[in-house]
């Protein structure tokens, strides 16, 4: 009689990344020992204020921005031991949607070429396979081909040239798709729609999504963990509805307290933070979260909280987190 099945290997493994950059005498700390997991066919939402390092820790993943330190694994592949023909090769597994859809498309370019580019690229094909595909990759994101094909991207609305952008990443058929804020420039209806479109594509290919953004309404719908990251560091990482209904993190906590109720008649005492944020410059000793946080206590100045596992699937990185004596 056998055993039950090992777990299968994470998809992607960050391991205590750090990304950092000078500026003169002057090094921000932008990523400062990052670690998680994402699971194959799972998402991932990571999740903060502006500034908190999370869109770098995207970069850091493709290598857009080099890492300072840390492991980045694609498998059993460690990214940042690659050259660069290497690295070139692996991202055709690994692709990025970026935030601003109308300036990640070249505006010179027709619709039709920018989504096979990258087939043209590699080659990938006949010539008139690879307009096959792109044109059947342009439809599948509820652009016409034969309509607008021909045209360039400055007559396509933002989310128009977002649908571009999301064809454009998933012609070479990758296995990771790293999205960095892409519904934020996007109008609430249109959002929705972006959101539905990934949700479809993710089934039809089988995608692994990291899913950064700051609205958390939008995190919660798509994600099936959340991770919190806070001036470069991750403050909690739960399943979502457990993150969003019981939070550990005082940050957490205070982070959903201000987020907007579609609810009239819901009622919920917003968490008033203290102080201001700190500056990634200079960072405060111990918990970066302490000179802000109503449970500070000298302990949190002089050990930095570690990562820690309080329930299934759940952990939080705090010396004192919501719930505990």
């Amino acid at each position: 009689m056998t055993g039950p099945a090992a777990p299968a290997a994470p998809l992607l493994t960050v391991d205590d990344l750090h990304v950092s950059f000078t500026k003169g005498h002057a090094t921000v700390q932008a990523v400062a020992g990052v670690s998680f997991t994402l699971s194959e066919g799972e998402t991932l939402g990571l999740v903060g204020e502006s500034g908190c390092g999370k869109s770098t820790t995207g970069r850091a993943i493709i290598c857009v921005d080099k890492p300072t330190s840390g492991k980045i694994l694609f498998g059993d592949t460690e990214l940042t031991t690659l050259n660069r023909s290497e690295l070139r090769t692996l991202r055709t597994q690994v692709q990025m949607i970026f935030q601003d859809p109308v300036s990640s498309l070249n505006p010179r370019r027709r619709v039709s070429d920018i989504v096979a580019e990258p087939l043209n690229i590699w080659k990938i094909g006949t010539k008139s396979e690879r307009r096959d595909t792109a044109n059947a990759m342009l439809d599948s994101v509820g652009i016409d081909p034969l309509v607008s094909g021909s045209r360039r991207p400055q007559e396509f609305s933002g989310g128009q040239c977002q649908r571009i952008s999301i064809a454009r990443a998933l012609v070479l058929h990758p296995r990771l798709l790293v999205c960095d804020e892409i519904v934020s420039a996007l109008d609430v209806s249109v959002q929705a729609q972006i959101l539905n479109l990934l949700e479809d594509l993710k089934a039809a290919h089988n995608l692994t999504l990291l899913f950064i953004a700051h609205d958390l309404a939008v995190v919660k719908n798509v994600s099936d963990r959340v991770a919190v990251m806070y001036l470069g560091r991750l403050c909690e990482i739960a399943p979502s509805d457990i993150l969003y209904s019981a939070p550990a993190h005082h940050y957490t906590e205070a982070l959903l307290s201000s987020a907007v109720e579609p609810d009239p008649e819901a009622t919920r005492t917003p968490v008033i933070l203290g102080g201001e944020p700190p500056s990634p410059i200079n960072p405060p000793s111990g918990c970066r979260f302490r000179t802000r946080c109503p449970r500070a206590e000298p302990r949190c100045a002089e050990e930095v909280p570690e990562l820690r596992t309080i329930a299934p699937d759940h952990q939080v990185a705090c010396h004192f987190p919501i719930g505990s004596s």
